[in-house]
This record gives C-alpha cells, sequence and structure tokens, in this order.
C-alpha cells in the first residue's frame, strides 16, 4: 500500500517535453522515481532538456521525432524500446494554439492545431500501444483541456483536437484495457504557462477568470504532477476510459 505512488523501474515517454508543461509532468514524474524519455521535434532541444534533468539526479534521456509522422514515430519509438529500455508510460502531451475567429480560421492553420493536437495522440499511442500489448502492461496518459468540453472564442479547431483527445482516450480504454493497458487524460483548466501568458497578462481576462473559477485563481503548473503520478502509477490499475479535470472547480461552476 504505502508503494501504491512509487515510479521506480517505470520509463516515461512524454511528448513535447523539452519545455512547458511537458517539461513540468517530465520531472515530476523523475522525482517520483521514473526514467524518463524527452521528446521534441529537434534532437538539441531534447538533448538540452534531458541534460538538465541528468545534472540534477534524475534519470533521462531525449529522442527526437515529429509527433505526426508515422514513420519517424516508429523509429524513434524504436530506438528507446531497442537502445534505451521499455516504455512503461505514454504521455501525449505535445500540442499547440492558434487564434482566430471561426469564420477567419486559415485552414493551413486548422491543420497543424489537428495533426499536432489530435493526430499524434492517434500515432504514437499506436506505435507505443503496439509494444505495451505484447508485455499485456502500460499507461497511456492523454493530456486534454478544459476545451475537451467547453467552446471559447478564437480557438475553435483547439476544442475540437481536445474534444477528440476526450474520445480517443474513451476508444482507446475499450480496446486496450483488456491487455492490462489504462489510457487516461489529464484536463487542465488555465494554467499560467508559455501558452497562456498573453491571457495572464490581460488584467479584464485574468479578472473574468478569478470570478468563473471557484478556486479564485490561475492554476499552478506543478498541481497537475500529482495527476500524471497517480494516472502513470498502480495506484490507478482499475482506473479506465477517464478524463481527470485539474481546474480548481471551473467546470463545475455555473
Amino acid at each position: 500500500m504505502e508503494n501504491l505512488f512509487n515510479l521506480e523501474n517505470r520509463r516515461a515517454l512524454i511528448t513535447g517535453s523539452a519545455q512547458g508543461i511537458g517539461n513540468l509532468l517530465a520531472r515530476g514524474l523523475a522525482a517520483h522515481g521514473a526514467s524518463v524519455v524527452i521528446n521534441d521535434i529537434t534532437q538539441d532541444r531534447a538533448e538540452k532538456a534531458a541534460q538538465e534533468l541528468v545534472a540534477e539526479g534524475y534519470d533521462a534521456a531525449a529522442v527526437a521525432f515529429d509527433v505526426t509522422n508515422k514513420q519517424a514515430i516508429i523509429e524513434g519509438v524504436e530506438k528507446i524500446e531497442t537502445s534505451i529500455g521499455q516504455i512503461d508510460i505514454l504521455i501525449n502531451n505535445a500540442g499547440i494554439q492558434r487564434r482566430h475567429p471561426f469564420l477567419e480560421f486559415p485552414e493551413e492553420e486548422w491543420d497543424q492545431v489537428i495533426n499536432v493536437n489530435q493526430k499524434s495522440v492517434f500515432l504514437v499511442s499506436q506505435v507505443v500501444g503496439a509494444y505495451m500489448v505484447k508485455r499485456k502492461a502500460g499507461k497511456i496518459i492523454n493530456i486534454g483541456s478544459m476545451q475537451s468540453e467547453l467552446g471559447r472564442d478564437t480557438i475553435t479547431p483547439y476544442a475540437a483536437s481536445k474534444g477528440a483527445v476526450k474520445m480517443l482516450t474513451r476508444g482507446m480504454c475499450v480496446e486496450l484495457a483488456r491487455y492490462n493497458i489504462q489510457v487516461n487524460g489529464i484536463a487542465p483548466g488555465y494554467f499560467k504557462s508559455d501558452m497562456t501568458k498573453a491571457l495572464v497578462e490581460n488584467e479584464e481576462f485574468t479578472k473574468w477568470l478569478c470570478n468563473r473559477t471557484p478556486a479564485n485563481r490561475w492554476g499552478d503548473p506543478k498541481e497537475l504532477i500529482g495527476a500524471a503520478v497517480f494516472l502513470g502509477s498502480q495506484a490507478s490499475d482499475f482506473v479506465n476510459g477517464h478524463l481527470l479535470f485539474v481546474d480548481g472547480g471551473m467546470l463545475a461552476a455555473v
């Protein structure tokens, strides 16, 4: 019982983890004993982030690949599995944001958002999931959003992609649970991050957000670590197809 949240002897691949929330999640899992693989589209950024973790005493490696390119994913995951070690935990974190009014949204940018936020979850999970099925064990954690449930001006493609991540999580659970693979998601509310910097600095928006959120504040990204540790550990072995909202109560409030 006392070791339910221990991640020792588990290796986690976190996509898009050279910076931002992905890097924070990698650091949080490493602090709880996991070996982590930092992923980015460029090897230099991935290696720099991994070296910083190693310098702090954590077990970290770097493997770069484009999460929207199936062949690149196959080669990257094979490299991890054969040269570094088996992937026990996958966190599909890579994501981007683009903002335009719906009627003016460029098709090219729609495709970018859908490919990175939605298609990558499908592709990376397919490749990593095949290894997990052979071992009959694994944890897949998809990063959703408040926009998995709620819409907002100028970010319709983002909301569409995160709504799809919710249903991907459920669909993957239905097919993979029989192989002792747990597929769940984390849906952050509004957190201070590089992606939300402009909103944080907007006094009017911050006032609206605090009034709208029962906790009456922005979230601290560190508050996402507990959810990731829970869903990556044996504490969640019978939790499957669930989207865990970490939002200060926002979704519960009218």
